[in-house]
């Protein structure tokens, strides 16, 4: 557990609280609006790495990005929200049918990461709010100061959140969520079609499926417990890993549990370090 875990806070920041706690005496609020047209025929993306804010995606019948960004920023002095302006910036690319948005700022590390070694004086957030065509794979990333929500979008999806909860409803695609420190709750119009995984270090872990869900499970809680409204057939653990130290063999078993729910089909996996896991029916 400590290793995964490790590595997922090691490629998004190695430091977990607010950016700064500046006592603001400068307040400036922005909003940025744009879109961005996609064709019909490549597969469609966008990508938000964003630090402190909130992300809500929704799918909509359309053949655009559609973007509206409140930016929002508190410096301790006019000179600090001046350097405030030249420090921290909202990148904006697109590749044929991809779209990135990317907060940038010295704060970041080069591969992508954030650092906080300082208090600047000053705070940067925004908060995105985009509209998708349905069929959009989104990966979607935040720390601090803010949720992600994710509403009707049938495409793949990869979304972390630090300090903060989860909410996607009205799913038709497959992929992963994670947030560390808040709730994760997921409701699928469609069950996912390929392998995908659910989990929260600090939080429960809600996701609701169609009546007719086919699929292996795995899960795994520490401090928290497992429900279900469907019926399961309990499946046969992996072998232990075995490894030589000398003339020994070590063994690290499992601490998964696996199910087959329906018929079998891909791979689901729960993961609640600190919170219960409910895998609950729709049709119920």
């Amino acid at each position: 557990m400590q290793n995964r875990l490790s590595v997922f806070i090691g490629l998004l920041i190695a430091c977990l609280p607010p950016l700064t706690a500046c006592a603001a005496e400068v307040e400036q609020n922005e909003t940025i609006r744009n879109t961005y047209p996609l064709s019909g025929a490549a597969p469609k993306k966008v990508t938000v790495d964003n630090v402190n804010g909130s992300i809500h995606v929704t799918g909509y019948a359309g053949s655009e990005v559609r973007l509206t960004a409140h930016k929002r920023l508190r410096a301790e002095s006019p000179e600090t929200a001046e350097q405030a302006r030249r420090d921290v910036k909202l990148d904006i690319s697109q590749d044929a049918n991809t779209v990135r948005f990317y907060v940038d700022g010295p704060f970041r590390c080069r591969n992508g990461g954030v650092h906080i070694d300082r208090d600047p004086g000053y705070e940067v957030k925004y908060d995105f709010e985009l509209q998708v065509p349905q069929d959009t794979a989104i990966d979607l990333k935040t720390i601090n100061d803010g949720e992600i929500k994710v509403d009707n979008v049938a495409g793949d999806y990869k979304v972390d959140n630090i300090n903060g909860g989860v909410e996607m409803t009205e799913l038709s695609g497959s992929g992963k969520v994670y947030a560390l420190n808040g709730k994760v709750t997921v409701t699928f119009r469609e069950n996912p079609r390929g392998k995908s995984s659910f989990g929260s270090l600090n939080g429960e872990v809600r996701v609701g499926f169609q009546p007719d869900l086919n699929a292996d499970v795995r899960f795994k809680t520490f401090n928290g417990a497992v429900y279900t409204d469907y019926e399961v057939t309990y499946l046969p653990l992996p072998a232990a890993a075995a490894e030589r130290h000398g003339a020994k063999y070590v063994y690290k078993s499992s601490e998964w549990s696996a199910v087959r729910m329906g018929h079998g089909g891909p791979e689901l996996s729960f993961d609640a370090f600190n919170g219960n896991i409910r895998i609950l029916n729709r049709g119920q």
